[in-house]
């Protein structure tokens, strides 16, 4: 700028902005050492009630060398005394929030992030470790499973009844009076596949006290007992605290959490499921989870409705049009009357492509068209249509699948839907685990005594795990994530049962049903998604007092999942692999019994 005489003159406000502009430069260095402090601090000790996902902070932990995670150690206070049977995703204090409509209340309905419990779950008064198996399938002590209703509502019908200070379990049922026993004799009199191998797998839908599926248990065939968390109170806790598996699941609006083609047989005794109603849209839903030429047992109305119709509170008449209804809806879907003796009637679903090829598009119901997976099965809604089997698979009818035990170690067909999968593959997880079934058997030898019987393997892949303990007086529940490959399918046609789930919510069960948790990796591959501490507090939710992880994780996450299992009052000791190797650690670690010292809500 010049004066007016043209000669170069002061300039005031060049000077002026030169300070200001030099203050903020000042200002903001400083901004920038405070955030790095604060980044720093909070890496060097990551708090356990940081929102941070624990696997942010490394992208494969699991094969990189890195420094182990290290938390702040953290105790988990006790939840109060009324929490003791909390389901979260089935709570029936939340069931007013839902609707009524095809008894959709009574589904998973998980609680957001902002009202997840961070407590440990209480025992009810009186808890005792549970009665071992083989007795625990005949009694069980009251004070763990302490429903009186379930008793004084059912005891006419010999499911249960109180004495003393236990609950005994005769194997009544409203369709077997004279015993579970010989209503199951009178099965296999119906089905002889039942006393071959063929059948190995089966679902009890409203399963009761799951005196069915504990029956079957001593006759080779392995039944996944599903009932909803209900007016009766604890059907699916009384069968896990008899040592019988079960899962908590209601037929409704949405899939239950199996894949297509998975069960060899599917029961239903008086299970009062309206299978015509809304376009027979629940007996879809058992097509789709039935295996081609499997079995559906039907017991109770309408079968032998000439009979029994005058104590169903209904007439003959309409006894005889619900029939007829069933009988036209099976037939519509490739089903045909197999055998039927007195209470009992069996249909058989085809294995021929043929009967499928022939369902019309404007058909009732119609088959399903290529857009829909069959096995999409976590959160999926209820389709009414025919899922057809796939008729590229060859193998995987029930007369093509080879017969119990021989199918347990033969490389499945669908195998080969598996991304990487193949026989080659199969064949070497199926070994890979047998040797680390022996490490563990070293490092934990309560594993095939009377002190382990529900086991569930967090993340399998193709049952492993579960084939190589088989000769062990146990059972497992096999978990794939819904995030990972789909490989529930191949461990359905080993003759294995399992489950979709994603641990970033609470699993289908009660409180204290099983007794040896196992994960492979689960914190490595979930850690991105599911924060840790909410994995864990599930695990001692479900996990028995006494009762045994075996945690199997890369070197990064072993030290901070011990260090946050101290604080739900868990006891591990870190353990080498059976190879030695340094990036990967296994956790050993027991839940310690104790009693609730707090009373008030949480």
């Amino acid at each position: 700028m010049k004066y007016k005489d043209g000669k170069p003159g002061y300039n005031p406000d060049k000077n002026a902005r030169v300070l200001p502009m030099t203050i903020l430069l000042f200002v903001l260095c400083g901004f920038s050492f405070y955030l790095g402090g604060i980044f720093c601090s909070e890496k060097e000790g990551l708090n356990v009630n940081t929102s941070l996902d624990v696997g942010d902070s490394v992208a494969s932990p699991r094969d990189t060398a890195v420094s182990p995670l290290q938390l702040k150690p953290v105790t988990f206070q006790e939840c109060s005394s009324d929490y003791q049977d909390y389901t979260p995703c089935t709570d029936p204090r939340k069931w007013k929030k839902y609707g009524l409509h095809r008894l959709t209340f009574m589904e998973r309905h998980c609680p957001p992030v902002f009202e997840r419990k961070e407590c440990l779950i209480p025992p009810p008064d009186g808890y005792k470790p549970p009665i071992r198996w083989p007795k625990s399938k005949d009694e069980c002590w009251y004070r763990n499973v302490p429903y009186d209703w379930i008793n004084k509502q059912k005891s006419n019908q010999n499911w249960l009844r109180k004495e003393g200070e236990k609950f005994l379990f005769p194997g009544g049922g409203t369709m077997f009076p004279h015993g579970v026993s010989a209503y199951v004799d009178l099965m296999t009199d119906l089905i002889p596949e039942m006393k071959d191998g063929t059948v190995r797998t089966a679902i009890d839908t409203g399963c009761g006290v799951a005196s069915w599926g504990g029956d079957l248990l001593d006759r080779g065939i392995l039944t996944v007992s599903l009932a909803p968390r209900d007016n009766h109170e604890a059907q699916v806790q009384f069968a896990l605290e008899r040592g019988i598996p079960a899962i908590l699941g209601i037929i409704s609006t949405q899939r239950l959490p199996f894949p297509s083609s998975s069960f060899d047989m599917a029961h239903c005794s008086r299970c009062l499921i309206p299978w015509t109603e809304f376009g027979g849209i629940y007996l879809l839903e058992i097509n789709r989870i039935l295996r081609p030429g499997g079995f559906w047992v039907l017991s109770g109305p309408p079968v032998n409705y000439e009979n029994r119709w005058r104590g169903w509170n209904t007439t003959v008449e309409e006894q005889r049009s619900d029939y007829e209804k069933l009988q036209e809806l099976l037939t519509s879907m490739c089903f045909t009357l197999y055998n039927k003796k007195d209470d009992i009637a069996v249909w058989q679903k085809s294995s021929d492509p043929n009967c499928f090829n022939k369902i019309a598009v404007d058909a009732y119901p119609p088959k399903c068209d290529d857009s829909l997976e069959p096995d999409s099965a976590w959160y999926s809604p209820l389709r009414s249509c025919v899922v057809a089997p796939n008729p590229k698979l060859k193998r995987t009818s029930l007369m093509a699948v080879p017969k119990w035990p021989d199918r347990l170690h033969t490389s499945p067909e669908r195998v080969s839907d598996v991304y990487g999968g193949s026989t080659g593959t199969f064949k070497h997880d199926d070994s890979k685990w047998k040797v680390r079934a022996k490490h563990y058997k070293k490092l934990l030898p309560a594993i095939g005594t009377e002190k382990i019987r529900n086991v569930m393997d967090m993340n399998t892949v193709y049952g492993g795990f579960a084939a190589a303990i088989i000769d062990d007086p146990l059972w497992v529940m096999n978990v794939v994530s819904s995030y990972a490959a789909n490989t529930l399918p191949v461990v359905y046609d080993r003759g294995l049962i399992g489950t979709y789930h994603d641990w970033c919510e609470a699993f289908s069960t009660y409180p204290r049903t099983y007794d040896l948790l196992h994960l492979d990796g689960l914190f490595t591959a979930e850690g991105h998604r599911c924060e840790m501490k909410y994995v864990l507090l599930e695990m001692d939710r479900i996990l028995r007092p006494n009762g045994y992880a075996i945690i199997r994780e890369s070197s990064y996450y072993a030290d901070a999942v011990a260090s946050m299992a101290k604080g739900m009052r868990w006891g591990c000791r870190k353990e080498e692999t059976e190879y030695s190797t340094e990036k990967e650690k296994i956790l050993i670690c027991q839940k310690k019994l104790w009693y609730s010292s707090n009373r008030k809500s949480r």
